[in-house]
């Protein structure tokens, strides 16, 4: 018999589920064991609507005059997440964005760890960054092997990350979170999420303006 159908999730609503577990870990810390789809949206920043709907795609978690299990909810978010087990990361590009991710402690307790950073100079490999030590890009395969890497992180110039990509997608690699300002172009199934600091720059920027000029307006 074949399985049933996994229900599609809106991406927004994936985008919010790591919002609302920094939300709920904030309640948690407070000593919050309870929490209304209200009390939940005004620190998600939404409305108490888009968190009911959200929440609706995975179960039902709350109790109508009750509202959320707090310790409950966030345990099945993290769930959702992936966070109930670890999740080996390779960050290729060894410059000072991927040194100062691989030094990041703040992974781990999401469920990811950084397990290798490589890189293409020769220069740079056998140095230590923290607990790491540099390898060769050329080694890709067989630290991926060794590791059971499920995620690659690109960290290098906009003209070597396609080539990265390439690497990455040969060696079984199919999640890629790309630092690097380029377009990759990458095979059906292989997800890819970018991360590009100079374009949020330049949205803030945008509404900066906007800003500006309504207040000259105004004046």
């Amino acid at each position: 018999m074949s399985s049933p159908r996994r229900r599609v999730i809106p991406e927004a609503t994936i985008a919010r589920l790591p919002i609302y577990q920094r939300c709920l870990l904030e309640l948690e810390a407070g000593g919050r064991t309870k929490a209304s789809s209200e009390q939940l949206a005004e620190l998600a920043g939404v409305n108490g609507a888009k968190v009911r709907k959200d929440l609706s795609y995975f179960g039902t978690y709350g109790t109508r005059g009750v509202g959320y299990d707090v310790p409950h909810l966030l345990h099945e978010i993290r769930r959702e997440l992936g966070m109930t087990h670890d999740w080996p990361c390779v960050i290729v590009g060894a410059g000072n964005l991927g040194t100062a991710l691989a030094k990041f402690g703040g992974f781990t307790d999401r469920g990811f760890s950084v397990v290798a950073i490589m890189d293409v100079d020769e220069s740079k490999v056998g140095q230590k960054v923290g607990a790491l030590t540099i390898r060769h890009e050329d080694d890709l395969a067989d630290v991926v092997a060794e590791l059971d890497i499920s995620i690659g992180i690109i960290t290098t110039t906009a003209g070597a990350a396609q080539d990265v990509a390439d690497q990455m997608v040969e060696v079984g690699i199919r999640s890629i979170l790309n630092f690097a300002p380029a377009t990759l172009d990458v095979p059906f199934g292989v997800l890819v999420r970018d991360v590009d600091v100079a374009i949020e720059l330049q949205i803030l920027a945008f509404h900066e303006e906007r800003r500006v000029l309504s207040e000259a307006e105004i004046v």
